[in-house]
């Protein structure tokens, strides 16, 4: 991945106008007493020197952005008049820039924008997902959220954990709430002869939950809590935290005094789900002897939810092994990752590590930063900046054309030191 300096939309959009010799940046020299006027006593000029410029504020108390212009411009004051006006009235060191009548700064964005669609078939922004969990069974998987193209698959071949319960009893170390009735369940499960089943009726209220005792574990050195969820009955996802995870020294209360609460992540309909959440407080977790399940939302009636397999994990001690690429392949139709019946020879109950890519974000805030190279940003709009203003053969006498050229060139070199892409499997 080549060097990203981490430059704002504002700065790249700045850049490209000084490139362009078409920007002053300054700031306001005292308050506005409305929001149609900026004074700045940096100015200098005759009256009406700067109509027609167009402006860009930046606002302290957080209006950034705001692109107007220039009505009209009185040097005894050094105010400019803004149309339309600004959404806040500007404040002694309020920020903004003073762009030349031909460059509409909301045109360098879009060119910031193409710039970044241009180079989205050469460069992507990196990603990594643990989303993906063997069993033994399954051969083809949805492609995570977040991945355009795939470039290598690893299994876990090791870690370091603690099993606190195998979902292979129903939970009974609590009255079973009102609405919720348990069991296990033999054909439908991740590991082991069964899961638990938890059957949730009219009665199921917000705030319930089901709990059972374990051996005392000290998972102090361990930092991340992972099992199987699935959820049936639902129209849509359920939202992370409608289902919490609770574990204790005592009795699982769910009252907000248990050691850790843990938030379950966003679950899709009738899916299994291999879920990961980071304890809060590992250093206090030294004799965890209960663990309970809580029915945080009401999810509906006649909704089913299983668990299985709950562990502790300590994640940096995991051993990472690379998936021979003949191993798998992508169905581009329907945007899947299907593994070689050979491969649960290789990785039969494993997590998966799918290191990839996504296109680069277009940006859309002046906040924002790209996940691209700046430089080749701010080359490649500075070209497209003087090729949209260089009109025809009489009409352009500043060789705006030559110049959009010479940008055109620089953003060319910017782009072959984009790094290499191999072995690169796309999977839209």
């Amino acid at each position: 991945m080549p060097i990203v300096q981490g430059r704002t939309r504002a700065q790249i959009r700045q850049s490209i106008g000084y490139n362009l010799g078409a920007v002053y940046v300054s700031a306001s020299s005292s308050g506005s007493s409305d929001s149609a006027t900026i004074i700045d006593n940096t100015l200098v000029g005759a009256d009406d020197n700067y109509n027609g410029k167009w402006v860009v504020f930046n606002d302290a108390d957080g209006t950034t952005g705001q692109v107007t212009r220039v009505s009209d411009y009185t040097s005894s004051s050094t105010t400019l008049a803004l149309s339309p006006s600004l959404a806040a009235n500007a404040a002694q060191n309020d920020t903004y820039e003073l762009w030349d009548s031909e460059y509409n700064p909301a045109a360098i964005n879009e060119f910031i924008n193409q710039a970044i669609i241009d180079s989205s078939d050469r460069i992507f922004d990196p990603v990594e997902s643990l989303a993906l969990h063997t069993d033994g069974y399954q051969l083809r998987y949805d492609v995570p959220s977040g991945l355009v193209m795939i470039q290598n698959i690893y299994y876990r071949s090791s870690v370091d954990f603690i099993q606190l319960h195998p979902c292979a009893s129903t939970f009974d170390e609590v009255s079973t709430p009102t609405g919720f009735t348990l069991e296990l369940d033999t054909k439908d499960k991740k590991q082991g002869s069964q899961s638990l089943k938890i059957s949730l009726a009219d009665g199921a209220s917000p705030g319930a939950f089901i709990a059972d005792s374990i051996t005392a574990k000290n998972i102090s050195g361990y930092d991340t809590i992972e099992m199987w969820v699935k959820v049936t009955g639902i129209s849509s996802a359920i939202l992370a935290g409608n289902l919490k995870l609770h574990l204790d020294d005592g009795t699982v209360a769910a009252d907000g005094t248990d050691k850790e609460s843990l938030n379950i992540p966003a679950i899709s309909p009738d899916t299994w789900t291999f879920v990961r959440m980071t304890l809060a407080n590992p250093e206090s977790d030294t004799a965890i002897a209960s663990i309970g399940l809580e029915h945080d939302a009401d999810l509906g009636a006649d909704v089913t939810v299983w668990i299985d397999d709950i562990n502790a994990v300590k994640s940096d001690s995991a051993r990472w092994e690379k998936t021979p690429r003949n191993l798998w392949r992508i169905d581009l139709e329907d945007s899947a990752i299907v593994f070689d019946k050979y491969f649960h020879g290789v990785a039969s109950y494993n997590l998966l590590k799918i290191v990839g890519g996504d296109k680069p974000a277009l940006i859309t805030s002046d906040t924002v930063s790209p996940e691209i190279p700046d430089q080749y940003l701010i080359a490649q709009g500075t070209g497209m900046a003087y090729a949209a203003s260089s009109g025809g053969p009489s009409t352009d006498p500043d060789q705006r054309r030559s110049q959009a050229g010479f940008w055109f060139g620089k953003a060319s070199a910017d782009r072959r030191n984009f790094p290499m892409l191999r072995d690169v499997r796309l999977v839209v």
